[in-house]
């Protein structure tokens, strides 16, 4: 286990798995809040140079003599918790470690807590429990039934935060957000995934040339234009509202599971439309059959998270998230084209 303390502070947040993309934009919203984010990362998935904003320790999550001693040395009050693996595909090929690293590396954390009397926790939860909703827009008491062992773990966790809760007296904020997009508008940090899976940065690559076309996977859905509709959010309005959740749960707020979305729908070709607008240039694409699982649609209801934290997205339209994600990837790469429009 590695330590680097660039600075001393009070009212330090533990971060896990704070060198990855949503992780590291929470750190800077911590940071602007006045909390002393303290990452807590193995570097397996994240980045180095993505912690910026306070201490790094390197360290495995299922270490649990690890991150007790790194809860004492850093005095930490509250922990925010975005350590997993979080590839679909993956996790249906290799359920092993998906169950090892996101399971067990969260009961490793939770007995690290009640090892330090620490009882509060944000976690980072995900839509993918919901699998194929009855019901839009999605709200919390929609029926849960994952569809692959990614969201089947994530939801194993939601239940044993109910149970340590119970019997512990922890008290948390699980917050299942939709689809993650977009990045730090002052350009510092942004979205950094190999092998990328997800729509946007995909688009991205293929309009600037640095990836390959990108594949509609079914245009035959009943929606307007046929192609998948989701509800994308900006990764700071998420990291807004992991802030503010661990200052509901400071404050003596109950226990609460939250969606995270915008409760607004973009479609994959107005996706491919906006980035051709904006980026000044076209996007080559293939059509391509269904993907075995994907629902027509997925909307949240993000009612109960404006109501209990008083949450709003303030950068998740589509032309915000489209702009900041597209600085982000011609200010990583310098032989990318700047025309724009």
């Amino acid at each position: 286990m590695k330590q680097t303390d660039p600075a001393g502070s009070s009212a330090k947040v533990l971060v896990t798995g704070g060198a990855g993309y949503v992780g590291s934009h929470a750190c800077k919203a911590l940071a602007e809040a006045g909390y002393r984010p303290v990452v807590y990362d193995n570097l397996s998935r994240g980045h180095r140079e993505a912690v910026r904003w306070g201490p790094f320790v390197e360290g495995d999550l299922r270490d649990t003599a690890g991150l007790v001693v790194t809860l004492a040395d850093y005095n930490i009050k509250g922990i925010m918790h975005f350590a997993a693996l979080a590839y679909v595909g993956e996790s249906v090929k290799d359920p092993e470690v998906y169950y090892r690293n996101n399971v067990a590396g969260t009961l490793a954390l939770l007995e690290a807590m009640r090892q330090s009397a620490i009882s509060i926790l944000v976690f980072s939860s995900t839509c993918a429990v919901y699998g194929i909703p009855d019901q839009l827009p999605i709200a919390e008491t929609t029926a849960k039934a994952p569809l692959n062992p990614y969201g089947e773990t994530k939801f194993a966790i939601e239940r044993a935060l109910h149970w340590y809760g119970a019997a512990y007296g922890f008290r948390y904020a699980v917050l299942r957000y939709f689809n993650a997009a977009g990045a730090d508008p002052a350009g510092e940090i942004g979205e950094d995934h190999e092998p990328e899976t997800h729509l946007i940065p995909r688009v991205l690559r293929a309009a600037l040339g640095t990836g390959e076309p990108v594949e509609i996977y079914g245009t035959d859905y009943p929606t307007a234009d046929r192609t998948a509709i989701r509800d994308y959010i900006h990764v700071m309005d998420l990291a807004d509202a992991h802030v503010q959740a661990l200052g509901y749960l400071a404050a003596g707020g109950e226990s609460v599971a939250l969606n995270l979305g915008t409760g607004r729908g973009c479609s994959v070709r107005q996706i491919i439309a906006t980035v051709e607008r904006i980026s000044g240039r076209p996007v080559p694409f293939r059509e391509a059959p269904r993907r075995p699982g994907d629902p027509p649609e997925l909307v949240a209801d993000p009612a109960l998270a404006a109501a209990r934290l008083g949450w709003q997205p303030r950068h998740s339209d589509l032309a915000t998230i489209i702009r900041t994600a597209l600085a982000w990837k011609r200010r990583t790469n310098s032989t990318l084209p700047n025309d724009s429009r």
